[in-house]
């Protein structure tokens, strides 16, 4: 074997599964990895040119892969009105304030990241906006990007009013006299598409590269891009954005684009999106692929759109009529999933209540059926509340539990807009991960970035604890819900390089896959559970070279 070009030692080694070991050393020579071998033996690879990292008693894992996020989105967003760092309302109103002052020349005041749990009843007014704003539009996405808050001038721009009514798939916030009141929720922000100014591709180019730049310091080195179609923040073409980081040589980071199921549009969508996977096969580069489809089942709890078995209560605690919205009929979803699976795709669900796991679950077994076992890898994503008789079904179909694990614990969103308004006990089925690993499940997880922090760490340490840093409060739906931290870092590496159809040369420390790796310091492992949050990503490396150190040099040869 030749001399390593680069050789990690002195810390333990998470493979992607199971406990650590230690007492060993990975060599990578070029872009892979050459060996994991004991650390008495490593002397034997060392050469002049060797570097020799050495890890201080840290963590070498695989690095992680997000399995839903919005890096484009994120990165525009971080480049324009950025409320995400908002404090409350006041604050929130403030930076609008402070934004439109230093930029004069801007014709609409584009941006987003604010939190529904700073508003009453998670509705901003647009009065708000028009006491900083009166003269220009104003229009930004709420942190989940489920709902969109609009001041005056951007209502009028779109000609909205009290006779305009709410669309299929979404609803508009109302004043006594049926005015739009500001809060747009999910398909009604979409009544602004026809008048809100869009991206320019520049913008969007350097946002891509701005969001690659915040992942890959968090340890991140691939992902699956949840939102590959047009629209999402006025971002008219994901995948070009791509395609100009692919020809430029920007993107470092392996990417699996899911593209957007447009649900007012029909089954006649299948042709275009095998079109464009194959011309993205065709670009020959493994850092981007287009085999995955993203299908919204429905919304969010918090604007009550999230499709529930039993009805939202009111504010007094009595039953509506309200379930939440299915946004595509089942009947209709199990046809398009059973196409789409027939083509070979994987189809990524977005599924949040208890409604919409049960019908994304009869989507994937209703295409099994038509089609046979397949390689598809279908998984939801979100999985907020999850009934006790779905949670067996996940291994029996093959179907990935795809877990945002930074949400399951209490805070005002859950506690204050979501809890109250359903029925008694609904805490018990929230993000119920522990049952869905002992039935089985395969579990991936997310972030679904720019929503929350795209850092794994931070969700990790809630996966583990069920209870958020420094919050004093009983673990969310119950200390049998919580993940070891084994099988927290395994979902966040080899479990989301599964679903990316990457498990063959990436997500584990093995000889010959790809050396696209991360030291986390201190080693989470060696940390009390309440203590994991405190690691942190202090080098990444892609395919052997490192693109992100905290260190001014890693230590070089000897």
């Amino acid at each position: 074997m030749p001399a390593a070009d680069v050789l990690f030692t002195g810390g333990a080694v998470f493979t992607g599964s199971g406990e650590p070991l230690r007492g060993h050393a990975v060599a990578v020579v070029g872009d892979r990895i050459a060996a994991v071998l004991p650390e008495q033996e490593a002397a034997a690879l060392i050469d002049q040119r060797t570097r020799v990292v050495d890890l201080g008693g840290g963590l070498l894992s695989p690095g992680f892969q997000d399995a839903h996020v919005h890096p484009t989105s994120a990165g525009v967003e971080l480049l324009m009105c950025d409320l995400s760092g908002s404090t409350d309302a006041a604050d929130a109103v403030a930076t609008v304030a402070t934004y439109a002052g230093a930029h004069p020349d801007e014709a609409w005041i584009i941006g987003g990241g604010w939190s529904m749990d700073h508003f009453p009843g998670g509705a901003p007014a647009r009065g708000l906006l028009d006491g900083v704003v009166p003269d220009r539009p104003v229009l930004l996405m709420s942190r989940d990007h489920h709902s969109t808050w609009a001041n005056t001038a951007a209502i009028r721009a779109a000609g909205l009013d009290a006779s305009t009514a709410d669309p299929r798939d979404g609803r508009i916030e109302r004043e006594p006299d049926g005015a739009p009141a500001g809060t747009f929720h999910e398909g009604a922000g979409d009544l602004f598409d026809h008048v809100r100014p869009p991206i320019e591709a520049d913008v969007a180019y350097a946002g891509l590269l701005r969001a690659q730049d915040e992942l890959i310091a968090l340890g991140i080195t691939g992902w699956q891009d949840a939102w590959i179609g047009s629209g999402l923040g006025g971002v008219q073409d994901v995948a070009s954005v791509y395609r100009r980081a692919l020809a430029d040589g920007t993107l470092r980071a392996h990417v699996v684009g899911a593209q957007w199921w447009e649900r007012s549009g029909g089954i006649e969508q299948v042709a275009g999106m095998v079109a464009r996977r194959d011309e993205a096969a065709r670009l020959g580069d493994s850092r981007f692929s287009l085999g995955s489809v993203k299908i919204m089942v429905d919304g969010v709890a918090e604007n009550q759109t999230a499709a529930m078995l039993t009805p939202y209560r009111d504010a007094h605690g009595h039953d509506t009529a309200n379930l939440g919205l299915s946004f595509i009929e089942p009947g209709e979803l199990r046809a398009i999933v059973t196409a789409l699976d027939a083509e070979g795709f994987q189809v990524h669900f977005h599924a949040l209540g208890d409604r919409a796991v049960r019908e994304a679950l009869d989507a994937v077994e209703a295409a099994r059926a038509a089609n046979g076992p397949g390689n598809g890898r279908h998984h939801l994503a979100h999985l907020q509340v999850v009934a006790e008789a779905e949670a067996a079904r996940f291994a029996e179909l093959d179907a990935i539990a795809n877990i945002q694990a930074l949400w399951a614990t209490h805070e005002d969103q859950i506690d204050e807009l979501t809890l109250p308004f359903m029925q008694d006990g609904a805490e018990v089925r929230h993000y119920p991960f522990g049952d869905l690993v002992r039935r089985g499940a395969r579990l991936a997880a997310g972030s679904d970035w720019p929503v929350s922090t795209a850092d794994p760490v931070a969700a990790i340490h809630i996966a583990v604890n069920r209870v958020a840093p420094g919050l004093d409060a009983e673990p969310l739906g119950g200390a049998h819900q919580r993940l070891d931290l084994a099988t927290a870092m395994a979902a966040y590496t080899s479990g989301s390089a599964y679903v990316n159809h990457r498990d063959h040369d990436t997500g584990w420390i093995r000889e010959g896959h790809l050396a696209n790796l991360m030291v986390l310091d201190p080693d989470p492992f060696g940390l009390p559970a309440h203590e994991i949050h405190r690691s942190r990503a202090v080098s990444t490396w892609i395919e052997g070279e490192c693109l992100h150190s905290l260190t001014s040099e890693i230590r070089g040869a000897s």
